[in-house]
């Protein structure tokens, strides 16, 4: 009784311990998307939120929205916002362009990751429309004006750790598509470490 009690306790621990590693592979499986649906969800990192319609509320207080642009060393491109910055009301939906041109002689795929600053704001700061959301593929020597529609929330108002807040600073870094050029031969990829092929 004792021998069959003790092998039923020790399976029953394996499976434990087997559910409990297969959580464990599957939570790492699977890190990256929950890290970005837990950004986006929360603005933690000055991750922005995706939105379907403003709120419909526009308040009297501005805010000025900045801009900046990156670009990855790999990534043959020039990539720009087309504007300085803009000045909105907090609700209200506005309109910034960024400009790109692929420098190289063939077509190159990007695809651009953001955030904003003061960190604190990203669960505020709603795209309605954006570059951001696909990747960007340009043609040789290709220009294009990249649109971003935004509106900052309301309801940061009613956030006293966000009474200080006048600006906001929108970041895009654009890098190299992970698929691009998979079926070119003629694509030369850097080494991001060594600079070289």
């Amino acid at each position: 009784m004792t021998g069959s009690a003790g092998r039923r306790r020790n399976r029953t621990t394996l499976w434990g311990l087997l559910g409990i590693l297969a959580v464990m592979f599957g939570l790492t499986a699977y890190s990256e998307t929950l890290y970005r649906i837990f950004c986006e969800t929360t603005g933690y990192g000055g991750s922005t939120r995706v939105a379907t319609a403003t709120s419909g509320r526009v308040l009297d207080r501005m805010i000025t929205v900045r801009f900046n642009a990156d670009v990855a060393s790999d990534l043959p491109w020039t990539f720009r916002p087309s504007q300085r910055d803009v000045t909105v009301r907090i609700g209200e939906r506005a309109l910034a362009f960024y400009t790109a041109t692929n420098n190289s002689d063939r077509p190159v795929t990007g695809q651009a990751t953001f955030n904003v600053t003061p960190e604190k704001t990203g669960q505020y700061f709603n795209k309605l429309q954006c570059f951001c959301f696909e990747e960007q593929t340009l043609a040789p020597h290709q220009t294009v004006e990249m649109p971003v529609t935004f509106f900052v929330d309301p309801e940061i108002a009613s956030n006293r750790n966000a009474n200080d807040v006048r600006e906001i600073i929108l970041s895009y870094t654009f890098f190299r598509a992970a698929n691009d050029g998979k079926n070119d031969p003629r694509v030369s990829r850097l080494d991001p470490k060594t600079g070289k092929n």
